[in-house]
């Protein structure tokens, strides 16, 4: 199997100030698939909180390197990429966070790539902006103000979809019933419609039209035999409950094709519940 081009990756973290940033970054690489963390003069931290915070996550704090200044940090690296939210006079190249991913895989046949990442409290430094290739800044309103680890996601999920290795493919909508049938379809138009008639939902409208809109809308959500089933239940049960309350009177069997019911109460006639007459039935 190839080896993915993620692997070439270094997330480096210039003086990061929190702990809780630090978990949530080895969070961030192990969901987008990079395992190298750099830290530069990082404050002190427990690694048993941060796979606390960051939980299934040893393969990736067991590995953390920690260097005393940048250089060092970066030398094996062919390609920087530094993230500011600051846009300044000096002529750097300034790329979004998918440009930025494109350029920095272009690199990864020839050797290591990082993502750099300054301070909470102030980013990166000028001294290390000049040291890297190109500069990043994370299109946002005029707040600007993420989270590191908010930060350190947004470049790695670009790099995650730039380099293809979206390896977790989610599996497909379970198939719990096979597709309805048109025959199927079919009795479910017609039992709605005896159900619109029974309610007088066509009293002052179109059935045709109010048909052909269901029939579109049905066929545009492709419902399967389980779905269909459902649904031809709910309009038989409206009819069955103005049976049950005398509202119509029962017609024919559910399953033959219905005929509109007759009504017991004239369409202009208010409901009061069931007539002694039929009680007495």
């Amino acid at each position: 199997m190839t080896e993915s081009r993620l692997s070439q990756v270094a997330v480096v973290l210039y003086e990061p100030q929190d702990p809780v940033n630090i978990a949530a970054t080895v969070r961030a690489m192990k969901n987008m698939g990079v395992s190298t963390l750099r830290l530069v003069r990082p404050c002190a931290y427990d690694p048993v909180r941060l796979e606390g915070i960051a939980h299934d996550t040893w393969d990736l704090i067991d590995r953390i390197e920690h260097f005393d200044d940048f250089d060092s940090a970066v030398a094996d690296c062919v390609r920087l990429v530094g993230f500011t939210a600051r846009r300044r006079a000096a002529k750097w190249q300034i790329f979004d966070p998918r440009t930025a991913a494109e350029d920095a895989l272009a690199y990864a046949a020839d050797g290591r790539i990082a993502l750099v990442y300054g301070r909470e409290d102030s980013g990166l430094p000028n001294e290390i902006l000049d040291r890297v290739h190109a500069a990043v800044t994370i299109p946002t309103t005029s707040h600007a103000s993420l989270n590191l680890a908010q930060a350190v996601l947004i470049g790695l999920y670009e790099l995650h979809l730039a380099s293809g290795d979206a390896t977790r493919e989610l599996p497909g909508p379970r198939k719990e019933a096979p597709p309805a049938t048109a025959e199927e379809f079919e009795r479910y138009f017609t039992e709605m419609h005896q159900a619109l008639d029974a309610i007088q939902f066509f009293k002052t409208r179109y059935p045709e039209h109010i048909m052909r809109s269901i029939r579109t809308l049905t066929f545009r959500a492709a419902p399967d035999a389980r779905e269909i089933s459902l649904l031809r239940a709910i309009a038989l049960e409206i009819v069955r409950f103005l049976e049950r309350t005398g509202r119509v009177e029962r017609t024919r069997p559910a399953d033959a094709s219905p005929r509109p019911p007759r009504h017991l109460v004239p369409r202009d006639e208010p409901f009061h519940g069931p007539r002694s007459d039929d009680a007495e039935d």
